[in-house]
């Protein structure tokens, strides 16, 4: 009988747990659920402002007729089904780099661990991974200036008397985003999720008072609308792809934040709220053209009542800037990532948020955005010129993606062919038609952000060619260390008191600071540490695994600190956890030696030498260790080194 009332009680206390824990639960991931609404369906939830009206008044727009506008409707309906929901959010969603997204992870995971894979059959998919990600710089550039823009334009709607002061206005507002981008987005980010939540709620209803006067729109869900379309229109339906696009623009920005929130709060909010908010609202926007075809100069701003246009235009604007930095927030984070898998040179990188991870300021990158941005508003003038010029680089982009989904399918997860090789067809079969309608648009300014992309890819091929060429040269004047500790022994240098910190990149070498110092100053510290900071492709090390401690003999001591792409190594993590291996350093009284590179180009030189200026270049503007391992200056000890490339 005691043993009956304590099975009892215990089930009880355990119903009561569960009881308690489960809302718990349901309030974190009511909580994720807003914060990834804010963050990540900004860029996509701003796309009704332009995207139907330059299907029908763009470049390239087509005639209003019912047939037309069920075509697109149809259209809008499977891009959104079958790239956002099936592709992305189902599939490519799988593809975590230990729950990090976004194409620079998924790129890491074909690499592998320790560096660029042996098999050279990846060499062209990593090379394919990184032009991708290079790629999305000029969607970084282009989403701001037309996501402020087509907001901003609304004023011309309300008065045709502001129509002169709509592009200061822009400049203005994107000025003042990139001005507060250093002050970070901690301090308004619990308003981004309601911000939207209210901008995405005001979509679905101003959408469904149209579609309730129309409701013969919502047979555009039936795909033989979308055929009946292309057949048609024959050439000029196919182009109107480029304009069907734009309902997607930002779903790369779904999986490359999907590390910040994780899949579940990403996919809940997309198919129990954005999903049938924007297909309202597009529903709509086509409800209203069938009655009056006059509206599609700016349909979106159509449906809304006189009485309301200003408020919508604030509210259109303030969605678009939250849209514009969750775009310029990735860009950031895409740079972080370059830097620590060795893409990239080191960059002073400032964290804005002490509890996002993922809330980074790189000045750099937000400068050179600002500036390529206000030069696109500047140039092109209106949002349906910028939209013409958007779509190719982001097409691209998802091209590569569906191919390495692939590659990680076959070789990581060890899918049968028959298994990966039709779902792979399967998105290229939606990828390809979009990327090959974009085309079109290379002549009309989508050559700008290619342009951009390009650049960045060869600043990241020849910063990863110049490093494995001073490796090289280094190799040949940096001594194997036990060989270095035996000659010690055997002609011992005088010992001073006091820790001595030596970084090095090649753990199983002496570092050419340590050399240099033994050969002129003729001494070594009680304690000489060879500290090794290496990168993982992975997001993040736990650690317990970060640190690796190994006793040399003579006073010497080797540290290995294995950090992951998404953080930032640091010293006092570093000796925190040494101490727990038995090495006692106090950061405090330690002396850290740094060696600096005076880079020359040698003759005959291992590179090309408009490269080889290039990454002299590109090294003179790197952020020095000191500031980048964030070590006190007063402690740092510089030995220079003439090195030729």
């Amino acid at each position: 009988m005691p043993n009956a009332t304590t099975g009892a009680d215990t089930e009880t206390v355990k119903k009561a747990q569960n009881q308690y824990a489960q809302p718990k639960i349901e309030s974190r991931l009511a909580q994720l659920s807003l914060a990834a609404l804010g963050v990540v369906f900004g860029d996509i939830a701003t796309s009704p402002i332009y995207a139907i009206r330059e299907c029908f008044h763009g470049e390239y727009g087509i005639q209003v007729t019912h047939t037309n506008v069920l075509g697109i409707l149809s259209l809008m309906f499977w891009a959104l089904t079958l790239i956002v929901g099936v592709k992305y959010l189902l599939f490519v969603f799988r593809a975590d780099n230990h729950g990090e997204g976004g194409v620079i992870a998924l790129t890491a995971l074909i690499r592998g661990q320790g560096g660029p894979p042996a098999n050279r059959r990846f060499l062209g998919a990593v090379a394919l991974g990184l032009f991708a990600a290079c790629l999305l710089y000029g969607d970084g550039m282009i989403t701001p200036a037309i996501s402020v823009l087509s907001a901003v334009e609304g004023v011309g709607i309300i008065t045709p008397v502001f129509d002169p002061y709509i592009i200061p206005i822009t400049v203005a507002i994107l000025i003042g985003l990139f001005m507060i981008q250093r002050h970070g987005t901690a301090r308004v980010g619990g308003l981004f999720g309601p911000v939207i939540l209210v901008w995405i709620c005001f979509l679905a209803v101003m959408g469904a008072v149209q579609v309730a006067r129309n409701p013969q729109v919502l047979m555009a869900v039936s795909p033989w609308y979308a055929f009946q379309f292309l057949i048609f229109n024959k050439l000029h339906g196919f182009v109107v792809l480029g304009a069907v696009f734009l309902v997607v623009t930002g779903t790369e920005a779904l999986y490359a934040d999907m590390g910040h929130f994780g899949t579940r709060p990403i996919r809940l909010t997309w198919f129990g709220l954005v999903l049938p908010a924007l297909l309202l609202n597009y529903y709509g926007q086509g409800a209203l053209l069938l009655a009056h075809p006059e509206a599609a100069t700016h349909p979106f701003y159509a449906m809304v009542p006189s009485w309301a246009l200003i408020p919508t235009v604030l509210l259109a604007t303030l969605a678009t800037i939250i849209a514009s930095q969750a775009v310029i927030s990735g860009a950031f984070s895409m740079t972080r990532q370059a830097i620590q898998l060795g893409y990239l040179p080191r960059l002073n990188i400032r964290h804005t948020s002490a509890r996002q991870i993922g809330q980074i300021y790189v000045a750099p990158v937000n400068w050179m955005l600002m500036v390529c941005t206000i030069t696109l508003v500047a140039g092109f003038q209106t949002s349906s010129k910028l939209a013409a010029a958007y779509g190719v680089a982001v097409t691209s982009t998802m091209m590569i993606t569906s191919v390495l989904f692939f590659i990680v399918a076959r070789q990581r997860w060890q899918w049968p062919l028959g298994w990966a090789a039709p779902l792979t067809g399967l998105f290229l079969l939606v990828d390809v038609p979009f990327f090959l309608a974009n085309l079109s648009k290379i002549l009309h300014g989508a050559w700008f952000p290619l342009v951009i992309g390009a650049a960045f890819f060869t600043l990241m091929l020849t910063w990863a060619k110049g490093r494995r060429v001073l490796a090289g040269n280094l190799r040949k004047i940096m001594p194997p260390v036990h060989q270095f500790i035996v000659d010690l022994s055997s002609h011992p240098p005088n010992k001073i008191e006091g820790d001595a910190v030596f970084l090095t990149g090649n753990p199983s070498a002496v570092p050419v600071a340590l050399v240099k110092n033994v050969k002129h100053n003729h001494v070594v510290h009680n304690r000489t540490v060879l500290l090794n900071f290496r990168v993982e492709d992975v997001p993040r090390v736990p650690n317990l695994e970060k640190i690796q401690t190994e006793k040399l003999g003579g006073g010497f001591y080797r540290v290995t600190a294995r950090y992951g792409f998404m953080e930032d190594p640091g010293f006092n993590t570093v000796f925190s956890l040494a101490q727990g291996q038995g090495l006692d350093l106090d950061p405090q009284t330690a002396s850290f030696y740094i060696g600096r590179e005076n880079l020359v180009i040698a003759e005959p030189s291992s590179m090309a030498r408009w490269r080889a200026n290039l990454f002299l270049f590109m090294s003179r503007n790197a952020a020095d260790a000191t500031s980048f391992f964030r070590i006190p200056p007063e402690q740092v000890i510089e030995v220079g080194v003439r090195l030729g490339i």
